[in-house]
């Protein structure tokens, strides 16, 4: 379709986007749109440098091309450079969400109705304590395509939808806020949760009337499967993102292949190829996505790369190379990140706990070497059994040292389906899994 020029490698990516979002607070409509929105981002590399272009105008992508190839500067031996011998030649076409299942075939009313079907069942008017609530429906659609000069060729789609229902309560003086969204790929994968939205709601009432100030200090903590899957992400998944390393030499210093960081009870993957919110059928980049395992039974294993940290440091492409939408060039960015699950039955972990810290729910997490993720919902764990709510400030801990620190791991895998991922000013759709785990240290203020 496009003339590339000589001595330069150069890709193009374009891309259609098919929006739609609906919004209530308080019963009042305040979001009612669709979007569709067409772009590509045209991109030259000499071997020293890239040059990018973005335009919503398809039409003049070959002229825009052209003005790229006469800034960079040419390279007879391009072909030879460690990573454009890196980047994959496919051609291919994966539509996996047409016909029936494709959402631009969703209507306002259908949408409307959804929501609304949600209000009607979870949300008791009636509540005094509940001060506002809101629900909502978004979906996405896009179709993607992918050439470069090394003759790749793809096109490949992915949509994504979502429902909640979200409260603010106001119960003795303090405010709580919390909900649920569902989230599928397509628009029937939301019908029939409402119990699950309703069960999160009496979870949250409750452990409003009821938690109590925790006394801060070291415990024992069992984390659930979506608290287990956020540590995963945030704590772990970025320090496995390969273009941290080129800048940083304390990371490249701890993070040695081969090295034994934890448990031989815990293991990491990210897989792209998992029908779950991160699934990619190439990337950013055109790569097919692996399996790539971060640790292996404690041991060091393997990274997330782009074709330059891949070249840099010597190692195999992932297929990680993401980027939000033709605005952005990508950077490596996760896709599904799991903790693998283990053997332990989830009531035998909190019943090896005489004395410690049930965490339930977070809001979210941040990691470095060191971690931190804010609660949403605790429980006292007293002679192995669940005991009253906690009201927990933060939960901190080293990676490292919370990885050895690992002592039970569950075989109940969960995936947290409802995820974006913020990096390089750029938000991404991520799943992220994990089981009930055991930890025999952190700290709880």
């Amino acid at each position: 379709m496009y003339r590339f020029p000589e001595g330069l490698y150069a890709d193009i990516r374009i891309e259609t986007t098919d929006d739609a979002h609906y919004q209530l607070q308080n019963g009042e409509v305040k979001q009612n749109s669709e979007t569709s929105v067409t772009g590509a981002i045209i991109r030259v590399y000499d071997g020293n440098m890239w040059y990018t272009s973005i335009t919503n105008d398809t039409d003049s992508i070959q002229q825009e091309l052209d003005s790229l190839a006469e800034i960079a500067g040419k390279n007879a031996d391009i072909e030879n450079d460690p990573m454009v011998k890196l980047f994959e030649v496919h051609k291919d076409k994966v539509l996996r969400f047409e016909g029936e299942k494709d959402l631009r075939k969703t209507t306002r009313k259908m949408r409307e109705e959804l929501v609304q079907g949600y209000v009607d069942a979870c949300i008791d008017k009636n509540d005094e304590d509940m001060k506002q609530w809101y629900g909502g429906y978004t979906q996405t659609h896009f179709v993607k395509q992918f050439f470069s000069s090394k003759g790749a060729e793809i096109v490949q789609d992915y949509q994504t939808c979502a429902i909640w229902i979200w409260y603010d309560f106001v119960i003795d003086g303090i405010k709580y806020d919390g909900g649920k969204m569902i989230q599928g790929f397509c628009f029937d994968d939301l019908k029939g949760h409402e119990s699950e939205v309703t069960d999160k709601r009496d979870r949250v009432i409750d452990y409003a009337k009821n938690a109590v100030d925790v006394e801060p200090g070291d415990y024992v903590c069992v984390l659930h499967p979506n608290v287990t899957s956020m540590f995963t992400h945030e704590s772990f998944g970025h320090k496995s993102e390969a273009d941290h390393m080129l800048t940083d030499k304390t990371l490249q210093d701890e993070w040695v292949m081969g090295k034994k960081v934890g448990s031989e009870l815990v293991s990491i993957y990210d897989s792209g190829t998992m029908e779950h919110r991160g699934y990619i059928a190439y990337d950013d980049e055109g790569t097919k996505p692996r399996e790539t395992y971060l640790i292996k039974d404690g041991v060091l294993s393997g990274r997330l790369h782009d074709a330059n940290s891949a070249a840099v440091l010597g190692e195999e492409l992932t297929g990680n190379s993401r980027a939000q939408d033709f605005g952005y060039s990508p950077i490596v960015r996760m896709t599904n990140t799991v903790m693998a699950a283990g053997e332990s039955d989830p009531e035998d972990i909190i019943a090896g706990v005489s004395d410690g810290i049930y965490v339930y729910d977070v809001s979210y997490g941040t990691g470095s070497s060191t971690f931190t993720m804010k609660p949403t919902i605790c429980y006292r764990i007293r002679d192995g059994r669940i005991a009253e709510p906690l009201r927990v400030n933060v939960v901190t801990g080293s990676v490292f040292e919370t990885l050895f620190n690992i002592d039970a791991v569950g075989n109940d895998l969960k995936f947290t389906e409802t995820g974006w991922c913020g990096k390089g000013g750029q938000r991404m759709a991520v799943s992220m899994a994990g089981p009930t785990i055991r930890v025999r240290k952190l700290n709880i203020n």
